[in-house]
């Protein structure tokens, strides 16, 4: 397998006197075959400015930095439904700036094609961008502004579907599968990677601006309503583009009620952080059937140097997964994996734990977008072994064996009782 690099105009080639090498954590480390898998339609080559690609020499048979010219290392954007296995290998040149927040994979050239190292871990149909057919696109934004020309919430939407291509924004306005309703500007965390809000001084630019009003309850009950016309539809309040949807949760209750109270049609769902957890209770209580918790670690060092929770804890965390299993809602967590630090020993075993207590039914592991730099220097030294994210993926599986293990939100296999 050889070096994938990029030149100085972002073209990429392969190197036919280097071997590629991957990153775990800060570890450059050999990739090995059962850990590539092809280039998955969907994902996007990047170069990473301000590097240098680490790899083995074929002639000697050492590793080294490629200094040739303008090189810079190649990474892998993956799309939903593959979990990145190593990142790409590379050294930061003196005082290069952070990496913009991305989840950089480790990608060759191995038979006369791309490859990565990543594993399947979802169907990767309903979130592959190119079943997201542009004109259909372009008449569902039209149709829905057209129809609701007062809702600010759908004008928001349409940029974030046609602006930033964002495909929870775009089925909302094709009427499929799982639709957005952002409803809040604040947050009780200060994320470190946060992809909609960063301090001016952070160094990372946000990919994505965050929603800059409070949404009216009809603004909310109208989008649901539209959406939740499909059997299985599901409306999901908490997108990248806001902050945490429970500090309104007022709005987000008398919405689900008045929903509730004219449809049972699909599954209304909430992406949080559940650190507000009197908030989620009377949300549950609505008449949620879905929630998907947000979290990098078990270990509470680790959760907060990375969410910098404001007023909660972790424990906060896990009470709120508690109630809304206990009262029948599909529960999950969006767990931001990262290799070299989600397959440590401490890490596994603290996360197998927290599932087991919380009785969580899914798994989304979801690729960290972040600078690897910044965030290594952030959260807690390894303590025990590193045992690679392939076999990290296995022990999760064998010991929660309850437990789905997917990358993204989906029905329950059954409808609870209502």
């Amino acid at each position: 397998m050889r070096l994938v690099f990029a030149d100085a105009s972002g073209t990429v080639y392969d190197h036919p006197d280097y071997g590629a090498l991957g990153r775990s954590g800060d570890l450059v480390t050999e990739i090995l075959e059962d850990e590539l898998i092809p280039l998955p339609e969907g994902a996007t080559l990047v170069s990473l400015p301000g590097t240098r690609p680490v790899a083995v020499n074929l002639a000697t048979g050492r590793m080294e930095r490629v200094d040739e010219g303008d090189a810079c290392a190649v990474g892998a954007l993956l799309p939903q439904g593959y979990t990145r296995l190593l990142l790409p290998g590379y050294v930061k040149r003196a005082g290069a700036p952070p990496l913009p927040l991305f989840g950089y994979t480790a990608v060759v050239w191995k038979d006369d094609g791309f490859y990565v190292a990543a594993q399947r871990t979802d169907d990767p149909e309903k979130w592959n961008p190119a079943n997201c057919d542009p004109d259909a696109l372009e008449e569902g934004v039209r149709r829905l502004l057209a129809a609701y020309p007062e809702n600010r919430l759908y004008k928001h939407l349409s940029h974030c579907a046609l602006g930033y291509e964002c495909l929870t924004a775009s089925n909302t306005f094709l009427g499929r599968w799982e639709g957005a309703v952002p409803v809040s500007f604040a947050c009780n965390a200060g994320c470190f990677g946060c992809i909609s809000e960063q301090p001016e001084d952070s160094g990372f630019p946000a990919p994505q601006t965050r929603l800059k009003f409070r949404p009216t309850v009809d603004e909310i009950v109208e989008i649901m309503l539209e959406h939740l016309r499909g059997e299985d539809s599901i409306i999901s309040f908490g997108q990248g583009c806001e902050g945490e949807p429970a500090t309104q949760a007022p709005l987000i209750i008398e919405a689900i009620r008045r929903v509730r109270s004219v449809t049972k049609n699909g599954y209304i769902n909430i992406n949080t952080n559940a650190g507000l957890s009197d908030h989620i209770r009377g949300i549950v209580d609505a008449g949620l059937d879905l929630m998907r918790v947000s979290t990098i670690s078990a270990i509470e060092e680790h959760y907060n140097a990375y969410y910098r929770p404001r007023g909660y804890t972790l424990a906060n965390v896990e009470k709120s997964l508690i109630y809304a299993e206990s009262k029948g809602v599909y529960t999950s967590i969006n767990y931001l994996v990262f290799p070299g630090v989600t397959d440590r020993e401490e890490e596994l075993e603290a996360m197998i734990e927290f599932a087991r207590r919380t009785k969580l039914k899914l798994i989304q592991l979801r690729n960290l977008n972040i600078d690897p730099e910044s965030y290594l220097q952030l959260i807690p030294p390894a303590r025990g072994e590193i045992l690679g994210m392939k076999q990290a993926i296995e022990i999760l599986a064998a010991e929660l064996p309850d437990v789905r293990i997917g990358s993204y939100t989906h029905v329950p296999p059954r409808r609870r009782a209502v």
